[in-house]
């Protein structure tokens, strides 16, 4: 399956894109990230730590289980903070 990702704040500017499309067997967001971790040191200093961002299916936050089987958009981006 074919999945546009996109990237925001310091997690784009590790991997050096905004966004892209990918092709993935992977049936969960963790399979997907670990996927992409795989392809190069860039993605490994950005995707790594699971702790150190969150992610959204399809506009909705979901965790790293997540079933991804029928999604169109995977965004990961920095926690956020209210104030």
């Amino acid at each position: 399956m074919k999945l546009d990702i996109l990237y925001f704040a310091w997690i784009r500017e590790r991997i050096g894109e905004p966004k892209e499309r990918v092709e993935t067997g992977a049936s969960t967001v963790r399979g997907l990230v670990n996927q992409l971790i795989a392809r190069n040191e860039r993605y490994a200093a950005a995707l790594s730590d699971l702790n150190s961002y969150r992610v959204a299916v399809d506009q909705e936050l979901v965790d790293f289980d997540h079933r991804i089987e029928h999604a169109r958009e995977i965004a990961f981006f920095p926690p956020m903070t209210g104030g």
